[in-house]
């Protein structure tokens, strides 16, 4: 069973839940409404189904509303801020807004930021850049119950650690790569889960190591409270990635990496290594702008495999469903929508 919300009504639900649970009315609206836009966009895993967790991570002291970004070093081209376990949703876009002027006023920008609470779909960071003529490129770990299993290993070391690069295209939507170096996404687990489906082959180990197609491994303790773990995308090449990101986004950044034991704690931090590039400061902006379309629209020249409508780009099926359910709703199963309601109710908000 699911419950169907128009997208109003489900900020508005979720505005009054972050509301009761500390933040100030605006950081509120602007937490679900970076949520339910990752609802919008076909990534449930990353929009109102994290509410839980945020109110429990505010109640460990682990999350800390009302929290802006600092500026730890502002070298011209270079900035490394921290995100004192602010709302990522917040602290996040705060942090691009510094390194975009920057990247328009210098040409480009290397940034870093640490100690960021959950920043949620790191594809809205992309398309921040994009819309102001930039290019971007994000490497992203994350500080919570590793989840994931190195190449060869059998548990769960690090996390979905994702990765993500946006490239503006003239005259049209850009591109906005965005993925996790997981299989899938946690979140896809846990929503999977709440459904009651299985996954496909290739995604999962359980708690002994072995293959399963079962999302609650990860989702829920198994047996003498272990879980089990995501696997990396591409074999040993998404292992690599996966690296890369917890080197650059943790180690680099100084927000951190996993090296300990599994905890039970809810908040989840990650730190982000962010490059910015302005090309008409580059000075290639014309054959920029030429090549990428030439290139794109080879592409879509290309017949349609079997199974497919036509040849996309990354970015296109995120846009195709915020258009679909902006009309049609956001569908919410019964037990993300349970647990959606029992946060509100921990905070003291109704929300039926």
């Amino acid at each position: 069973m699911t419950i169907t919300l128009a997208p109003a009504a489900l900020r508005t639900r979720i505005t009054r839940i972050l509301a009761a649970a500390g933040s100030a009315q605006a950081e509120a609206e602007q937490v679900a409404a970076n949520l339910v836009l990752a609802n919008l966009s076909g990534h449930d895993s990353h929009g109102v189904g994290m509410v839980p967790r945020y109110v429990d991570a505010i109640a460990e002291g682990g999350l800390q509303p009302n929290t802006s970004v600092k500026v730890d070093l502002d070298a011209g081209a270079m900035l490394a801020l921290d995100g004192q376990r602010g709302y990522g949703q917040v602290v996040g876009v705060q942090a691009m807004e510094l390194g975009i002027a920057r990247a328009r006023q210098q040409g480009s920008c290397i940034l870093s930021l640490a100690h960021a609470h959950h920043l949620g779909r790191i594809g809205h960071f992309a398309e921040m850049a994009t819309a102001q003529g930039l290019v971007s490129m994000h490497f992203v770990n994350v500080l919570s119950r590793p989840v994931v299993a190195p190449w060869g290993g059998g548990d769960g070391r690090f996390g979905t650690n994702p990765c993500c690069i946006g490239v503006p295209l003239a005259g049209a939507e850009p591109f906005i790569l965005d993925f996790a170096t997981s299989r899938v996404a946690q979140g896809k687990m846990r929503v999977a889960h709440n459904k009651g489906e299985r996954v496909p082959a290739g995604y999962l180990i359980d708690e002994r190591g072995a293959p399963t197609d079962d999302p609650g491994v990860v989702v829920v303790p198994q047996r003498n409270g272990l879980f089990g773990a995501l696997m990396t995308f591409g074999e040993h090449k998404g292992y690599g990635m996966a690296v890369a990101c917890e080197l650059l986004g943790g180690a680099l950044t100084g927000s951190g990496t996993w090296h300990r034991e599994a905890d039970t704690a809810r908040p989840v931090f990650n730190g982000m290594l962010t490059v910015l590039i302005d090309p008409a400061k580059l000075g290639t902006q014309q054959s920029f702008a030429e090549e990428a379309k030439a290139f794109i629209d080879w592409l879509r020249q290309s017949p349609p495999g079997a199974g497919f409508d036509a040849v996309q780009i990354a970015g296109e099926p995120e846009r195709s469903a915020r258009m679909a359910r902006e009309r049609d709703g956001i569908a919410l199963d019964d037990a993300t929508w349970s647990e959606i309601e029992a946060a509100g109710a921990r905070v003291g908000v109704a929300i039926a």
